[in-house]
């Protein structure tokens, strides 16, 4: 979406909109039983007439309709199916639209694009025009459209959960809230500065301006503070398997993908490179990372390994790291000594990434080990990836680790989904820090923090303008009668 901003108007390109009738493909390419090829825009009831052999009225609205799919000049039928007609603005665009429904055949497809670009003012539409559309015609609010867009390429079920979420409006009204609540601070300090010496303005208006602003503040900064729960949702969440060379990394890794995606050997260092594998855990997007061992090597390749294996674990949400249970000592304390010390030498120096232990090949024996509690030592798992011993415990461990990173997408106030969400909220805090400081010394500079911060709202949600700050000024103020 191209959106030119000027202080606090957003100003859209108009001539993408009621110019041209587009149409395109819209339920995927491929072969299938059905195919809808959708069409938007003033023209669209003179291809529906022209296509479908309408000679008088148009079909009732939303209504499908049985007919043969005709070109427009030979009146050669070109598939027999099913027609839909969505007069303006009661439509996905805002716009007249149409809908074929045909067979899925490539043959069919093709025959029935080129009818329509054959008809004068029609062309295809680019990618996401349809969507840009309906954005224009007020038909969607842009963190809707993001919703929609998170919907279309949600791979399990708590993306879609999340995505739909938002597509409902639940995260733009939150937004539209507080821009409202910007817009009126707003325009009170602007009628404040402009008509306070004429005595027009009633008394604590800026009393009210400045608890206005520090609550939405303080509701912000709690926004922010989400642990990346919903960015993490819908990219997926960074698990990283480390540890030392030929400890089961590798075959840890293709046991909980269930198929050979590591090559495993007993030579040491087999692994030089990052290998990457999406899973679905539980519902939640999980980006699997097998990494180099960790290990000082005179080999140029392997130690490029090893740089990338560190990296990877200091951008992990969640780091695996593999034991084997061959190299640990009999003892339990001395066991949990030699852990941590491992942990240490893996991990970064801030400390901050979640680790769990996997100690590959487990010995019954060590059962005991696994409840006990050491001071400073993560969650234990004994796996066998010879014998999948314990490898269910580990998975319902590392979902329920998953699940605590993303959240529930469906409780609580909607969750921050999008970098740029995160990156304009924390502008507006910063201009509403303006406000606070400028408020008894320069009003205009502080009036300045509340402009800049309802446009960095603004960006978010795709709108605000100047004429809604002059409604509520004439809305709350009797001005001059």
């Amino acid at each position: 979406f191209i959106i030119f901003v000027m202080i606090s108007v957003t100003v859209f390109p108009t001539n993408l909109l009621f110019c041209n009738t587009i149409f395109a493909l819209s339920s995927g390419h491929g072969r299938c039983g059905v195919a809808v090829v959708r069409v938007s825009g003033p023209a669209s009831a003179t291809a529906l007439r022209s296509m479908a052999g309408l000679t008088r009225s148009l079909p009732p609205p939303r209504t499908a309709l049985l007919r043969s799919i005709t070109e427009p000049q030979s009146k050669e039928v070109l598939d027999r199916g099913l027609v839909l007609w969505f007069p303006a603005p009661h439509s996905f665009t805002g716009e007249d639209s149409v809908e074929f429904h045909i067979h899925g055949g490539p043959a069919v497809i093709t025959a029935v694009l080129q009818a329509l670009g054959s008809m004068p003012g029609m062309r295809p539409a680019e990618a996401g025009e349809f969507t840009r559309r309906a954005f224009q015609a007020e038909k969607l609010g842009l963190t809707e459209v993001e919703g929609l867009g998170d919907l279309i390429h949600a791979e399990t079920e708590a993306q879609r959960r999340q995505a739909l979420r938002q597509m409902s409006g639940d995260l733009g009204r939150l937004y539209q809230d507080w821009s409202h609540k910007l817009k009126r601070c707003l325009a009170h300090v602007e009628a404040f500065i402009d008509f306070s010496e004429d005595e027009l303005i009633e008394d604590g208006v800026l009393t009210q301006v400045d608890k206005s602003v520090c609550d939405l503040q303080a509701d912000i900064e709690r926004h922010l503070k989400d642990e990346r729960r919903g960015e993490r949702l819908r990219s997926g969440v960074q698990v990283v398997i480390a540890g030392a060379t030929n400890a089961g990394k590798s075959s840890l890794l293709n046991t909980i993908c269930q198929r050979p995606a590591a090559i495993v050997s007993p030579i040491a260092g087999t692994t030089r490179d990052v290998v990457e594998t999406a899973l679905d855990i539980g519902g939640f997007p999980v980006l699997l990372t097998d990494t180099a061992g960790l290990r000082d090597s005179p080999d140029l390749v392997e130690r490029e390994g090893v740089r990338r294996a560190r990296e990877r674990v200091e951008q992990a949400d969640l780091t695996l790291v593999v034991v084997d249970c061959a190299h640990l000592p009999s003892d339990a304390q001395e066991a949990a000594a030699f852990l941590l010390a491992h942990l240490k030498s893996i991990l970064p120096e801030t400390g901050m990434i979640p680790p769990y232990l996997s100690l590959s090949d487990s010995q019954l024996s060590l059962k005991a080990f696994q409840t006990q509690r050491v001071c400073g030592l993560p969650p234990v798992c004994l796996i066998s990836c010879h014998t999948n011993e314990g490898l269910q415990d580990f998975v319902t461990v590392l979902h329920n680790s998953v699940k605590t990173l993303c959240g529930d997408p469906l409780s609580g106030a909607p969750t921050l989904t999008q970098a740029r969400h995160r990156a304009h909220l924390q502008q507006c805090v910063t201009a509403l820090a303006q406000y606070q400081q400028y408020r008894d010394t320069d009003l205009a500079l502080a009036a300045e923090g509340v402009r800049l911060a309802l446009t960095s709202l603004g960006r978010i949600t795709g709108r605000v303008g100047p004429e809604e700050i002059l409604d509520i000024i004439f809305k709350d103020f009797c001005i001059g009668k």
